[in-house]
């Protein structure tokens, strides 16, 4: 099959999609990545995303026709990637689709007298890209696994297992996007024997922090150019690493609920009221995702495997402060791009939605119960038929 996988991270900074040819099946499953395309959010639709997100919606009516909007851009998306491949349409056998998350609850808690309740929301309705490419859609992978016990993320680390699993080498996937993941895949692993867990932050808190003090001129720090002109604080660096998420045991989930827009404005706070300079804050956060990485590792990984090879994907990859810091904190083993591997790092998330979709298609289950908490194996995702031909 010929397989278009596409998402929107927790920056909401656009679309990723991946074309991606994948045969066969578990163990023996061949997946190839074909292309990469990005199609950016214009800057109302981002905004309207990152309001709704932070619980400051119109209501529910903007909610509902911000789910169709969605549907409408990434419908977009599919096809201008396609149309900037030479690829036609017809060729694309299936789309998975992670949709927008602008909420994720992953703990259960008491709600209308159930006394475990989890939730989560992600939008950009299905029906609406396969109306318009005509492709069968599978799409909103999260809430199966979340009705299994799991806390719906994260996901990726079944992919991680299929694409990175070696007979004889330890490996750790990472991905730095918003939100940073990492999946464990012993020397000849077994699915079962796989854990994963998001670490904390990944790009969000510096995306936000540079939007921030550039007045949204720049949306990211490119080359990490700002950082670099800054000096680190102490005191902020060691009040972030303070966070309680770092201290709590896997399996466990992260997004903006715990950092946010509210999180980054209470550091953008903390620097105006010491007088700090932008670049000496952005450096401060810049080192803490490679620190709150680096103390996963410490705290929750190394104590239970070995590892001989990091393999980072995600916008961090590129953050070069970012990877100079993992580098000096975690010696002792390999740290390699996943372009090493043919994909490149900021389609590594759009692909892994497409060999989700791809197994959900076939009935098979495609979570990791020890990375998501889940009781069992689930098959997830919601299909929508294409146009009938």
């Amino acid at each position: 099959m010929l397989v278009l996988g596409m998402m929107s991270g927790t920056s909401a900074d656009g679309i990723d999609v991946a074309l991606a040819r994948i045969s066969g099946q578990p163990p023996k499953l061949s997946i190839k990545l074909e292309g990469h395309h990005h199609l950016p959010y214009a800057s109302l639709v981002r905004k309207a995303i990152l309001r709704v997100a932070a619980g400051e919606s119109y209501g529910v009516a903007e909610i509902s026709q911000l789910n169709f909007a969605l549907g409408e851009e990434f419908a977009l998306a599919a096809i201008a990637a396609c149309k900037a491949w030479r690829v036609p349409l017809r060729r694309i056998s299936l789309i998975g689709s992670h949709g927008q998350t602008i909420y994720h609850q992953g703990v259960a808690s008491s709600f209308l007298g159930h006394s475990r309740i989890s939730s989560t929301l992600q939008i950009a309705e299905p029906s609406v890209i396969a109306e318009r490419t005509g492709v069968t859609t599978i799409a909103d992978f999260r809430p199966a696994d979340m009705a299994a016990g799991g806390q719906g993320a994260p996901l990726v680390p079944f992919v991680d297992y299929v694409l990175y699993r070696h007979p004889k080498r330890n490996r750790v996937a990472l991905n730095i996007g918003g939100i940073a993941n990492v999946t464990v895949i012993p020397a000849g692993v077994k699915p079962k024997d796989v854990f994963a867990f998001d670490t904390g932050p990944g790009n969000m808190i510096v995306d936000a922090l540079v939007e921030k003090f550039t007045h949204g001129r720049a949306g990211y720090d490119k080359d990490s150019e700002m950082a670099l002109r800054g000096s680190m604080l102490p005191k902020l660096l060691n009040e972030m690493m303070e966070h309680p998420y770092l201290h709590k045991e896997p399996p466990k989930t992260a997004g903006r609920e715990q950092f946010g827009r509210a999180y980054a404005e209470k550091i953008f706070a903390w620097g105006k009221n010491s007088r700090a300079k932008p670049a000496d804050v952005v450096r401060t956060a810049t080192i803490f995702t490679s620190l709150s990485i680096a103390n996963a590792f410490q705290k929750f990984i190394l104590p239970r495997a070995q590892v001989d090879e990091l393999i980072v994907s995600g916008g961090g990859a590129r953050n070069t402060l970012m990877m100079v810091y993992l580098a000096a904190i975690l010696p002792g083993f390999s740290i390699v791009s996943s372009d090493h591997f043919g994909v490149q790092p900021e389609a590594k998330e759009a692909l892994a939605f497409a060999v989700l979709a791809y197994e959900s298609f076939y009935g098979r289950s495609n979570n990791l119960p020890f990375a998501t908490g889940a009781r069992h194996h689930a098959i997830l995702g919601k299909l929508v038929h294409g146009r009938a031909r």
